[in-house]
């Protein structure tokens, strides 16, 4: 098992810290990206199997490979490794590059698209408009994808605006991702249309909390059921329906006949680990699952409603934070973190971290919270409530120990939370 949390040992002052390490350790291992690549397809005699079915790769005479989001460019060079010298060409854009042997790659921006992006997303167009009924397309789906994959121009400007607004509105994932889909002409299914007529697998990493696939990089390889005017309708709750201009996603099966969509990983491949983990060190284990969208607060009392002495609560999701004003450090894991800190007793130790290993733009995974947290802060006089409501957290916790190091795990499903009830 590879060790994803660098500082582990350090971090387990305490049997609960110890085990909930362990806990989340499993979690990493369990998403790991080449890992998930080599467990779900498999090449034998130029046949490929994949999920159910399995195609004859000599009825193609070009095998294409497209990526986008956070574990594209991993992904993308373990599909070379299985391929060989089968791949053709490629292009994939992702938030950090690493070379491959064919597929051309580029680093984008996230989570604010920009014109570099555009100019990334107009090369995989037009290397599927100029696919054919001959040709297989591999399109790799992965987290990061709505703010990597965008085109055309209206697009990104329109997306910087709706992103920027939802971060101080406190709409969820879900909603963000189907009014992307509106807006552009690679979202929502578009990506398919102009790869029609060639044959596609869509490779699914995500992110998205609950298994909603079709959200995932807001759905390109998608038949979209959502309709523009269910995008009108979240856009009015917010009131900002005057600020974007919305257009219909492709309707006509036709462009999905030969597209077949493999969901490899989500939040859930986590969760299953971790509660395999809880139960093997003796825990009774209570599972969340894997769509705790609420805010901050509403996540955290779910977790202490449920837990009973000596148990471990598991869960994944996306939290929503409302941020105005802010000019601190530390991501949404840490806050969630600190704001356990108000809530929890201390016979509870707790960890939120980023599968992905990068708490917003910090360098740490997440944050433990527990007794040991609220000890030092007590003793250097740092004011929990002070550094929540200026939404710096980073410095607090790495003061007191907490702050878990990973660096990029080349993985991305959602956040995840684990909690130990000790008795």
């Amino acid at each position: 098992m590879t060790q994803f949390i660098k500082n582990s040992e350090e971090l387990s002052v305490t049997p609960a810290r110890k085990h909930i390490l362990e806990i989340a350790e499993v979690a990493f291992n369990a998403i790991d990206t080449k890992s998930i690549v080599q467990r779900n397809l498999k090449i034998d005699k130029d046949i490929l199997y994949i999920g159910d079915k399995k195609y004859n790769l000599r009825e193609y005479k070009r095998v294409r490979l497209i990526g986008f989001g956070k574990v594209s460019c991993i992904a993308i060079a373990e599909l070379e490794r299985i391929f060989g010298s089968r791949i053709n060409d490629g292009i994939a854009i992702d938030k950090k590059v690493s070379p491959c042997n064919i597929t051309e790659v580029f680093e984008g921006s996230h989570p604010r698209p920009s014109s570099k992006n555009v100019e990334i997303s107009e090369r995989i167009v037009f290397l599927a408009k100029e696919s054919n009924e001959d040709d297989l397309v591999i399109v790799v789906v992965s987290g990061g994808g709505s703010a990597l994959l965008c085109y055309p121009m209206s697009e990104c400007e329109q997306g910087i605006k709706l992103y920027d607004e939802f971060l101080g509105l406190g709409g969820t994932i879900s909603e963000l991702n189907l009014v992307r889909k509106h807006i552009s002409l690679l979202k929502g299914g578009g990506l398919v249309k102009f790869l029609y007529p060639a044959t596609v697998i869509g490779l699914i990493f995500s992110d998205v909390p609950g298994n909603k696939y079709d959200d995932v990089a807001s759905g390109p390889t998608y038949k979209d059921e959502t309709s523009i005017n269910d995008a009108r309708a979240i856009l009015e709750k917010y009131n900002i329906a005057d600020k974007f201009e919305l257009s219909e996603t492709p309707k006509d099966d036709v462009f999905f006949e030969k597209v077949y969509n493999v969901p490899l990983v989500s939040s859930e491949s986590a969760i299953i680990a971790m509660k395999k983990k809880a139960e093997e060190l003796g825990y009774p284990v209570f599972n969340l699952g894997g769509e705790l969208y609420d805010f901050t607060e509403g996540v955290i009392n779910k977790f202490n409603s449920i837990a009973t002495l000596g148990s471990v609560v598991i869960g994944g999701g996306e939290p929503r934070i409302i941020i105005k004003n802010s000019n601190g450090t530390g991501g949404r894991n840490q806050y969630v973190a600190l704001s356990a800190l108000k809530v929890l007793g201390l016979n509870d130790t707790f960890v939120a971290f980023a599968s992905d290993g990068i708490d917003n733009k910090s360098i740490y995974a997440g944050a433990i919270a527990d007794k040991e947290v609220m000890k030092i802060a007590n003793e250097k006089g740092l004011d929990i409530d002070e550094h929540l409501r200026i939404f710096d957290t980073e410095g607090l916790l790495k003061e007191a120990n907490s702050l878990l190091v990973t660096g990029d795990t080349g993985s991305n499903v959602s956040d995840l939370f684990v909690m130990i009830r000790e008795k």
